[in-house]
């Protein structure tokens, strides 16, 4: 089985999910997968009904991968690169994850607007618009507020606000330096401060789960910003939200992360580019083979027949 995944970055630097590609190109040839990493400005892509077995990468023809797997980080998500995956999807090819799914998580809003509209829980939030009408926070949300960029992620891009005092000047001092910034506000869940739940997620399965919690008292509990990490049983409320988080989304691949509440469990965001360092060194799990092994099942699996196979079988029943 051949597998492309799609990395911008240098697989040996300390770039976001760098280790990750790594891990996947170790576990390769154990698994008899033919691993192949590109980056998406190796790519040019050409529309054409006369070619659909190949796709050009550095101005050759590259025969189709069985299974490609998108991991861009954050600066990479570009109309290009998601337009790079597009393609291989028209062609055929097996893509984790689709890049309508890409952009769906990638808002935050739109995420927790999905997550609504099916009755899972989720903390409120509300789309900034300026000029902030700080009252009507006050009223709908309340204070302390989180305060977040649409895109963000890894925790970048994440703030805790105090009080409407201290959220008036931030957005003051927003309003005035970069008023189109996309941000979106959200009910604090105050059981949950400093500590999470990260649940991965692949073809439907939790393959392992890990709670993080902040240092020294900290708001953000990501691994990726010194928070520390330890194995962690989902019982079934959390499995089932994590299953069903992934399922309404259509993520193959998939960090779910929840927050502690009062009454169980509330869906903080989903990922589509999860890492997992902190994951395996909490937890007892080969995240790269479990990936794998859901790619062979897919792949290995019933395959859909092709318009011009039926063509093909309607010609000679004629004749």
């Amino acid at each position: 089985m051949e597998v492309w995944i799609l990395y911008g970055e240098d697989i040996e630097s300390t770039a976001d999910l760098a280790f990750e590609v790594r891990r996947f190109i170790a576990e390769a040839p154990g698994m008899g997968i033919d691993l192949k990493i590109f980056r998406p400005s190796q790519f040019d892509l050409l529309v054409t009904e006369e070619d659909r077995d190949s796709i050009l990468i550095d101005g050759e023809l590259m025969p189709l991968p069985d299974c490609c797997y998108p991991y861009l980080h954050h600066g990479d998500r570009s109309y290009f690169s998601l337009s790079i995956v597009r393609q291989l999807e028209r062609l055929g090819v097996t893509v984790f994850n689709k890049a309508s799914t890409i952009e769906t998580v990638a808002d935050k809003l739109h995420t927790h607007q999905v997550m609504a509209e099916n009755g899972m829980p989720t903390p409120t939030t509300m789309l900034a618009k300026f000029p902030v009408d700080i009252d009507l926070i006050e009223r709908t949300i309340g204070f302390p507020v989180v305060v977040k960029t649409l895109l963000g992620s890894n925790g970048s891009g994440v703030f805790l606000i105090e009080n409407a005092s201290a959220f008036n000047d931030l957005m003051e001092l927003i309003g005035e330096t970069n008023p189109n910034i996309q941000l979106i506000f959200q009910k604090f869940i105050a059981n949950s401060k400093g500590r999470d739940l990260r649940l991965f997620v692949v073809e439907g399965e939790v393959i392992a789960a890990m709670e993080r919690r902040a240092r020294d008292g900290g708001f953000k509990a990501n691994y990726s910003t010194g928070g520390t990490v330890q194995a962690f049983i989902p019982d079934e409320a959390a499995a089932e939200m994590a299953i069903k988080t992934a399922e309404l989304l259509d993520i193959q691949v998939a960090g779910i992360d929840l927050l502690f509440t009062d009454a169980g469990y509330t869906i903080c965001e989903a990922n589509t580019f999860p890492g997992f360092k902190g994951l395996e060194s909490a937890c007892d799990v080969n995240v790269p083979q479990k990936i794998f092994e859901a790619m062979r099942r897919r792949i290995e699996g019933p395959k859909t027949v092709k318009f011009e196979e039926i063509r093909n079988r309607e010609a000679n029943s004629a004749e």
